[in-house]
């Protein structure tokens, strides 16, 4: 009798244990385009990048801040990494500390906020055509949407008083040199050379404020921010690395089909179809009235 009974609770068990289903399958990728590992100069489809993705504890995606089609990537890689494993927070180059006191209540808040644009204080260099989607997904995830820029005060003292943040990757001549460049095509040639080694130290201080906020952030983290920003021989990763980290963020790079990107610059690329940008250039001119550098 008594095995009988040891039988059925044996049996009962079994019929209560409860198999977790597996994890739904990520949405399909927004945007066609060619993905490839820089490492190994493998091509990748979509899902075998995220599964890539979803092992770092710290990954940065570079991006074209105008380009629709690299923010559409952004969201889909948020969504579908948050499917893959626990996401531990989102930093954006857009927000500025003085603006997460903003983003936390709204983010603690029961109902959003009629205009959540103004509730965050959103800062109207940034399209929120572009940007809103994104903020709005990750303000509904329990993990923190944080800040990773510098304070416009802060930027305008690094701007003043021009200083370059301490580590031997950082202070390398190439890396300034690289930086230098880019700033002046930024700039369409048109900033005086007076000018370079102040917009050098902005650039390089922002880069260590996202390094900084990087390391301190909940992981699995990621941050979206520019593409010299994300890049892996001048940007926050060798900030990172100079900061005291033993390994550098994985870096994704977004660029338009035809763009030069490689194995050290990033670990990855996305290169998306080419759109036409306006001539910003043209208009910088015509604001300076053609004033060239001296």
């Amino acid at each position: 009798m008594r095995a009988v009974l040891i039988l059925v609770v044996l049996l009962l068990g079994a019929c209560t244990h409860v198999v977790a289903p597996p994890p739904a399958p990520p949405p399909p990728a927004p945007v066609a385009g060619e993905i490839r590992d820089l490492r190994t100069g493998q091509v990748l489809t979509a899902d075998q990048l995220l599964t890539a993705l979803a092992r770092p504890s710290r990954l940065i995606v570079g991006e074209q801040h105008d380009n629709r089609d690299h923010h559409a990537v952004e969201l889909w890689l948020l969504e579908a990494l948050g499917g893959q494993r626990p996401q531990g927070s989102l930093l954006l180059e857009m927000l500025t500390p003085d603006q997460q006191p903003h983003v936390d209540q709204v983010h603690q808040a029961a109902t959003p906020p009629a205009d959540l644009r103004d509730a965050l204080a959103w800062q109207e260099g940034w399209d929120w055509a572009l940007y809103g989607p994104i903020v709005r997904f990750a303000l509904t995830q329990p993990y923190p949407l944080l800040a990773a820029n510098l304070d416009p005060l802060e930027i305008r003292a690094a701007y003043t008083h021009p200083a370059t943040p301490s580590g031997s990757r950082t202070n390398a001549e190439a890396v300034k040199t690289e930086l230098l460049k880019q700033v002046s095509e930024s700039h369409c040639g048109l900033l005086p050379k007076s000018k370079m080694p102040a917009m050098l130290a902005v650039q390089q201080q922002r880069d260590r404020r996202m390094a900084e906020r990087l390391l301190a952030a909940p992981e699995p983290a990621l941050l979206f921010a520019g593409a010299f920003h994300a890049r892996k021989d001048v940007g926050v990763p060798i900030h990172v690395l100079d900061l005291g980290a033993e390994q550098a963020p994985t870096v994704l790079m977004l660029a338009q089909k035809g763009s030069e990107v490689t194995a050290q610059m990033a670990d990855y690329v996305w290169y998306t179809p080419v759109v036409k940008a306006p001539d910003y250039c043209k208009e910088m001119r015509k604001k300076l009235g053609g004033r060239r550098k001296k």
